[in-house]
């Protein structure tokens, strides 16, 4: 969620990396760009800091240099079930030496959430595709609905190696493995200033209920963590062994400078 978010990515993330022994490394980035969309330089911070691959979601297209940098990054990925023709790619494959593959897919939901096409129907004929590069394979579903959510980990179950939800920045406890070896977690909450409104300033979000009038809403400071999901899965099989969730604050809790919403 905006400078903030990157902020604690970059001083957090090397370490997790080296602490968790992490093979790859997986963030949703849709709001990494002032907090609406995304942008080739907050990209690139993100790659720069041990970030794999990027996801993004309904946000995608906030930012209008986003055609260029789908176009230019496979490893920034748009979902899926977007119609033909759309730029970019809803999946990729990245490699790392002596790590099995992984593949990733990100995929959105629909209900209360843009018209796309359906991803209970577009989704699995490509994990089958992708199963044959892979057997481990990681799927970021953006959607709003927990009940969409859960739906569609199961519809998965025992065919990919994670269903991981974003988009309501808040995180569930409802970490789990399925029956059929696949990792599950509703939402895994975003990184950035939790002494917020959904990484927003609280003033102008209450405002805006008390009185119905438009507001800006700026990214708020304090507080920042990042927050995410730790996974591990056997190579082998592609079934997830553990699951749990993370949650690491900036060093020494520290704010970081206000950042508009259109600023990145």
């Amino acid at each position: 969620m905006g400078r903030p978010g990157r902020q604690v990515v970059q001083a957090v993330l090397p370490r997790l990396r080296t602490e968790l022994a992490l093979d790859y490394v997986v963030a949703n980035g849709e709001n990494s760009a002032g907090g609406a969309g995304i942008t080739a330089k907050t990209a690139a911070e993100l790659f720069a800091a041990g970030v794999d691959v990027i996801t993004t979601g309904d946000h995608v297209w906030d930012q209008r240099e986003t055609d260029k940098l789908l176009a230019e990054n496979p490893r920034v990925l748009r979902p899926l079930n977007y119609p033909p023709g759309v730029p970019g790619q809803g999946s990729c494959l990245v490699r790392r030496e002596g790590c099995v593959p992984l593949a990733v897919l990100n995929a959105q939901g629909r209900t209360f959430m843009p018209g796309l096409e359906n991803p209970f129907l577009v989704v699995p004929p490509e994990v089958d595709r992708l199963r044959q590069e892979t057997p481990v394979i990681l799927v970021d579903f953006h959607a709003e609905a927990t009940s969409e959510k859960i739906a569609f980990g199961r519809l998965l179950d025992g065919r990919v190696s994670a269903v991981i939800g974003t988009h309501t920045h808040v995180p569930t406890a409802d970490e789990q493995i399925f029956p059929g070896g696949t990792a599950y977690l509703t939402d895994a909450g975003f990184t950035g200033p939790q002494e917020s409104v959904l990484g927003r300033e609280i003033a102008p979000v209450i405002r805006r209920f008390l009185t119905q009038c438009p507001q800006r809403f700026e990214v708020a400071r304090d507080r920042v963590m990042l927050l995410g999901v730790l996974i591990e899965v056997d190579p082998t099989t592609g079934r997830a062994l553990a699951i749990r969730r993370i949650a690491e604050p900036l060093p020494e809790g520290g704010s970081v400078p206000a950042e508009s919403s259109e600023g990145t």
